[in-house]
């Protein structure tokens, strides 16, 4: 069995990683493939296959693709509604792979609720974001969003590798903040509807 440390360790870099697949689902899968093949992650045994030529080779393809295809007018936005799920089924493969020593169960439940629950909130973060930008500035934004995302997924992947202990500490802040972001967003939603449903009655007792 392995330490309750290093365990404990090994499900924050997952996390962390998981988390950055909300921002670009194939960043942090190159990541663990490179990570891991340089010594610096450790995969459990049957996810080793993610530190194979074949699959580093398939995940840059995609990673580059992924890339590109957020810098295409509408194509972003469409890219948002295969991503949030692909970032959840992401996410949950990300934590497990990163998990060694532990009961399946209790395995597959963490990475379930931790990674899939932290790669779909901030998935959906990215969603909100992309959807007010192209909202309030016809799209002309989506590329700084893009670039954003981009970012924020390398540097999360890398220090998930080089500096674990800064990224699960970032990871958790980004958690935190982006919960309250769109419990705010949620909250300033039902108050416009609220206020447009108040206007079309007043009008339309108005107009009786």
């Amino acid at each position: 069995m392995a330490a309750p440390e290093s365990a404990l360790l090994a499900l924050g870099i997952g996390i962390a990683l998981s988390a950055a697949c909300g921002f670009r689902i194939m960043i942090p899968l190159v990541a663990i493939s490179l990570g891991a093949r340089a010594g610096e992650l450790h995969l459990a045994s049957d996810f080793s296959w993610m530190a194979s030529d074949l699959a580093l080779g398939i995940f840059l393809v995609g990673m580059i693709g992924e890339i590109c295809a957020y810098y295409i007018p509408a194509v972003d936005n469409f890219l948002d509604t295969i991503a949030s799920p692909a970032a959840l089924i992401a996410g949950t493969i990300v934590t497990a792979s990163m998990i060694q020593d532990m009961s399946p169960m209790l395995r597959w439940t963490l990475a379930v609720i931790a990674g899939g629950g932290a790669a779909g909130l901030v998935q959906a973060k990215t969603v909100v974001v992309r959807a007010l930008s192209t909202l309030t500035t016809g799209g002309l934004g989506n590329p700084v969003v893009a670039s954003g995302e981009l970012a924020g997924a390398a540097t999360v992947s890398a220090l998930a590798i080089f500096v674990p202990g800064l990224a699960i500490f970032g990871a958790v802040c980004l958690l935190v903040a982006t919960g309250f972001a769109l419990r705010w967003a949620w909250k300033k939603l039902r108050s416009s509807r609220s206020a447009a449903l108040v206007a079309d009655n007043t009008q339309d007792t108005r107009v009786t």
